[in-house]
């Protein structure tokens, strides 16, 4: 999902910690813990706000609990701070990432790149194939990338700015985003999940996508039918005259279709496996050149000068890269629209997921994730019960630990043998943890893409979540099959007693 922060080898040198003297009561009082006081200081103290701060705080008062915890059994300070520092080092990339995004967002609002994207989007999409398009979209760019977060990144900002001109609801404008982009992300040889699910089954990675298909192209088609249905329920005379609007971005931009060079570049660079850092930091700084040559006089304002000379054009491309940026126009939803925060508006999330990571890592150090994975499975003895038990853990992990790796490498390392003790294929196991770890990492608002969504998409999280519908329907598709014996593949039967 953060296209190759991770792969196989390193996943199978995690070490999954164990504490005996731990037992499942004492393993969950962290997490009652959190979730009471993320409750409270969600739904009565900060509302919306809670992100801006608190909620990160939180986190660490619930790694605090986990804390007292480990040391009643026998855990050491130094061993929760090593845990602590392994998972924040694990987050090295991710935050990279959100730091040249937050640049790379800044210089393409100065050039006119997202400006000319909403342009020539609000002349092409209306309303009535608006929220479907947005899923096709970003499915094949998604699917061509394997990077989610990288098709955010680039038509993702650029759909949500079209939505929001055509008067539609951002959450559902967003969630039609992410439920193409991980669908994409998902199905993609190119994506590192999509390339450690099978490692962690033990399956092979053409067998697995083969497999996933038959739960993740019904759960795709079904989400599209439901945005159509939107589409239809949406007041055409509701939404804004867009002709104001791109007589506005006429007027303030130099708009052209070269502007479209610079992600067309970016996207190429994915798709030929360059690091997602050096993508980002190219796309970061083509989008200042561009500026220079097609907005020289925003250029030169946001520099503070009155003419672009070498000195307002370094200045203004520094600061639409680093700090708060915005471009006035005649619109007052594009004045809304047209700003950005540069890598310093991505501060509040990196804040979010070190804080998350914390709480993660003290968890892992006491051993309360592990325990609590192995009760999960323990409560299920037939088939369908290992399917739920997994579904359950992976759910529940990318709340706990924050991480979806850790989503999908700690149920995969748990339930290998008991998938192969029922006669089951790997196959079975890796769609399991795609179905239900990978895509619903996202909907956590501080897990690291619940976080890193809400916050390049401008969205936050509980805005999308009802609308992210192929993120949330795919672990319930994948219990269906489950439960229907649906294209349940075993392992030869010799040596095996099925248990139904």
């Amino acid at each position: 999902m953060k296209s190759q922060d991770i792969n196989p080898k390193q996943a199978q040198d995690i070490n999954i910690i164990e504490n005996k003297e731990l037992n499942i009561w004492e393993a969950l009082i962290p997490v009652i813990a959190l979730v009471g006081m993320l409750f409270y200081n969600v739904f009565y103290a900060f509302g919306d706000d809670a992100l801006s701060g608190s909620n990160q705080f939180i986190l660490l008062l619930g790694a605090a609990v986990a804390a007292i915890v480990g040391f009643k059994n026998k855990v050491s300070y130094k061993q929760m701070i090593d845990e602590v520092a392994e998972n924040v080092k694990s987050t090295t990339g991710a935050l990279l990432i959100l730091l040249f995004v937050g640049s790379l967002a800044g210089t393409w609002l100065i050039s006119g790149i997202i400006p000319s994207m909403i342009y020539y989007g609000l002349q092409i999409l209306n309303p009535s194939i608006f929220l479907p398009a947005c899923v096709v979209i970003c499915s094949i760019i998604s699917i061509a990338t394997g990077s989610s977060w990288t098709t955010s990144a680039t038509v993702g900002i650029a759909l949500v700015g079209i939505g929001n001109a055509l008067g539609i609801h951002a959450g559902m404008t967003a969630g039609a985003v992410i439920s193409g982009a991980y669908f994409g992300d998902k199905m993609s040889p190119l994506s590192d999940t999509t390339n450690l699910a099978p490692a962690m089954a033990g399956g092979e990675l053409f067998d697995h996508i083969k497999y996933m298909a038959y739960t993740t192209i019904p759960t795709i088609v079904f989400t599209l039918i439901i945005f159509i249905f939107i589409s239809f329920t949406i007041d055409a005379e509701g939404v804004t005259d867009t002709s104001a609007m791109l007589a506005s971005i006429k007027s303030s931009f130099n708009v052209s279709p070269w502007l479209f060079l610079v992600p067309a570049v970016v996207i190429f660079l994915i798709i030929k496996k360059t690091p997602p850092l050096i993508a980002l930091l190219i796309g970061t700084l083509l989008g200042g050149v561009f500026a220079l040559i097609f907005q020289p006089d925003i250029v030169a304002k946001i520099g503070g000068g009155e003419s672009l000379n070498f000195l307002s054009g370094y200045k203004g491309v520094m600061n639409a890269m680093t700090v708060d940026t915005a471009i006035e126009t005649t619109s007052v939803e594009l004045n809304d629209l047209f700003s950005s925060g540069g890598m310093s508006g991505m501060l509040g999330t990196i804040w979010l997921i070190i804080c998350a990571m914390v709480f993660g890592g003290v968890m892992d150090a006491i051993g309360a994730l592990s325990k609590i994975s192995k009760s999960v499975l323990n409560l299920f003895d037939t088939i369908f019960g290992l399917f739920a038990s997994t579904v359950i853990s992976c759910v529940g992990l990318n709340a706990l630990a924050s991480d979806q790796y850790l989503a999908i490498v700690i149920p995969g390392r748990m339930y290998r043998k008991a998938f192969e003790d029922k006669g089951l294929a790997p196959e079975n196991l890796s769609r399991t943890l795609e179905d239900a770890g990978t895509v619903t990492s996202v909907l956590v608002p501080w897990n690291t893409c619940g976080a890193y969504q809400s916050t390049v998409l401008g969205v936050d999280t509980m805005s999308y979540a009802g609308y992210a519908f192929f993120n949330y329907l795919s672990p319930f598709t994948t219990l269906i099959f489950a439960g229907f014996r649906i294209k349940i593949k075993q392992l030869s039967l010799i040596g095996y007693k099925i248990k139904a």
